[in-house]
Parts: structure tokens; sequence; C-alpha cells
């Protein structure tokens, strides 16, 4: 059976700035649904993306912000870096963790530059959404096997 994720909520105190936002990184927005009771759906896809991200109103009663470690997987992190401060995006400087498994929670560890190997999985860069949820990009040129 395959287990495919679909989608992630993601609570915002402001549904048109997450819309704006999002889409300013260059999300395709594949959904915006209001229905009769006041839920608001709005559906947009990370480019290359087969998982997307929901927001909106009446879709979650986590706390906005709350939501912390959602990964985006890039081939170059220095250039995907630069593309989303191209962007107006505050992202942090490239890093990897001082103990080379993966990052530590928050700023806890992390050593400035690249992976010294360069090696799959081991550099990262973060940014925040308007409301604080928290992202990182992963640097993965080739997947572990099985992957």
């Amino acid at each position: 059976m395959d287990l495919k994720l679909e989608v992630v909520v993601i609570p915002v105190a402001d549904v048109d700035r997450a819309k704006d936002f999002y889409g300013g990184l260059g999300f395709r927005l594949d959904a915006d649904f209001v229905g009769p009771d006041g839920l608001r759906v709005v559906q947009l896809t990370p480019p290359g993306s087969e998982c997307a991200v929901i927001f909106g109103d009446k879709v979650s009663s986590a706390v906005p912000g709350s939501v912390q470690g959602l990964h985006l997987v890039v081939s170059d992190i220095e250039k995907a870096r630069a593309e989303l401060v191209g962007r107006g995006l505050d992202v942090s400087e490239v890093f990897h963790d001082a103990g080379g498994v993966f990052h530590h929670a928050g700023t806890d560890a992390r050593v400035p530059g690249p992976h010294p190997d360069r090696s799959d999985y081991g550099s990262f860069a973060s940014f925040t959404d308007p409301d604080g949820n928290g992202w990182v990009l992963q640097e993965v040129k080739q997947r572990a096997p099985g992957r």
C-alpha cells in the first residue's frame, strides 16, 4: 500500500497575507475556496513538489506560527537561498549541524557554511513565514538508496 503525503496544514492568522507570501515564493495557487459557513481553504504547492500546503479560516485549531521544521529539498542550497533572498525573503545563512546527522531545533549547534563534505542531507538554510511557521531548506543532490 502506498501512503503519499498530500497536504500539510499550516496555521496562519491572516489568510490573504499568507497567500501573498507563499505565492511570492513561487508556490502555485491550486485552490481558494470559501464555504457557506465561512470555511476558507487556500492550497498552494511548492515548485516541483507533490505535497501542497493548506491554510485558511476554520481549517486548523493550531496556533498560528506553531508549525516548525517543514523541509523543502533543493539540489543547490546556495542557489536556492539566493533566489529566495532575491524574492525579498529573509533567509538564514547556509549552515550545517555540529553533530552532522541532522539539524537541531532552533539555532542550537549551527555551524556556518555548508557541510564540509557537501554531503547530501547535511546543508541547510531556514526562514519563517509572516506568522512564524518555520521552514528549512535542505540540500539533497542525490537521494539515499530506496528513497
